[in-house]
């Protein structure tokens, strides 16, 4: 089996390449566990090349975009033994700003995988990375479940769920064997903030960590669902490995979350980090220092406040750590 993830330069991409090389394996189409070949990562830029841990697997960097139909036959080959994981996307801020790019990336970009999935043929799993996002507007309800109208206020959104409607009707159609995950945001990611809206959620963590207060453009009290990096890897594999018939006519899976505010990051920070002495931290624990943004708690007021995630847990996704479980593996995994 082949593997391909869009968006692999990407830090859910790294992690999510990472575990399919430790695991080595996923479900075929006929319920049986296939050895894993070749993980193939398609992405407009590699920021930095991840060593990986040596494998039997292969890894192999495809430079391009999903704008190109070149890199996306490039990357999926001609093989029919499958596996699609769509996780490259514009993130929600950068959508605001640049419609015209949002749709040729985000839409066009994703109708374009599929359509070369589709011609695959119905054997390929096509497992898309969606986003709570999705919802918004008088829909919104607190909690937000399966069951919620999809009115996004944020073209971000629009494209998200337009991908997931199209997804449920190639699955209906017999085309792909297509599922998408709808995310809440995930914590923590390491590296410098970038262009999303939800870039505050992990900064409120990482930076003072890092020794750095963080600047919080919404309310102190803002609710927010969110997840650890950890569970949304496990969740997209086994959202791939989930039968079909399991998953019914309605392919899109809101995953489990928390409903975190700042006040509650700035405890499990301290609760975290009081048994970590032999972790080499800064001496200084940085604070979340309020900085409103209007414009980022214009596009944030239009996203659940939190997630209702019982029909994931019912297919055995796993439900989100601890918020001091997620400090603690962020450290491990990136500060150790």
């Amino acid at each position: 089996m082949r593997v391909v993830i869009t968006g692999g330069g990407g830090f859910l991409g790294d992690q999510l390449c990472t575990a399919l090389l430790e695991r080595g394996s996923l479900l075929g189409p006929d319920s049986q566990e296939q050895s894993i070949e070749k993980i193939i990562l398609l992405d407009a830029h590699f920021a930095r090349l991840v060593a990986y841990s040596p494998s039997p697997i292969l890894v192999e960097r495809v430079v391009g975009s999903i704008e190109s139909q070149e890199a996306i036959d490039e990357a999926l080959g001609t093989t029919s033994d499958l596996a699609i994981f769509h996780l490259a996307s514009m993130v929600s801020g950068e959508c605001e700003d640049r419609f015209d790019d949002a749709i040729s990336v985000n839409l066009n970009g994703g109708l374009r995988l599929l359509e070369s999935a589709r011609r695959i043929g119905p054997s390929c799993r096509f497992v898309f990375a969606s986003s709570i996002a999705c919802f918004g507007g008088p829909a919104l309800k607190d909690p937000c479940d399966d069951w919620t109208k999809l009115t996004p206020q944020t073209t971000y959104g629009m494209t998200k769920a337009i991908l997931e409607l199209l997804i449920s009707d190639y699955a209906r159609k017999g085309f792909v064997d297509g599922r998408a995950a709808r995310l809440p945001t995930v914590i923590i990611r390491p590296g410098k903030p970038n262009a999303a809206a939800s870039s505050w959620a992990s900064g409120m963590f990482r930076e003072p960590l890092g020794g750095i207060d963080c600047m919080l453009p919404v309310h102190f009290q803002q609710r927010h669902p969110m997840t650890g990096y950890r569970a949304v890897i496990d969740s997209l594999i086994a959202i791939h490995n989930l039968p079909a018939e399991r998953i019914g006519r309605d392919r899109s899976i809101g995953l489990a979350a928390m409903s975190v505010t700042p006040a509650m990051a700035q405890a499990a920070l301290e609760a975290a980090t009081s048994g970590l002495e032999s972790v080499s931290l800064p001496g200084r624990l940085g604070k979340i220092v309020l900085a409103p943004d209007a414009r980022i708690q214009g596009i944030v007021d239009q996203w659940p406040v939190s997630i209702d995630g019982s029909r994931a847990l019912s297919l055995g996704l796993p439900g989100p750590p601890s918020l001091v479980e997620i400090i603690r593996g962020f450290v491990k995994d990136f500060m150790s």
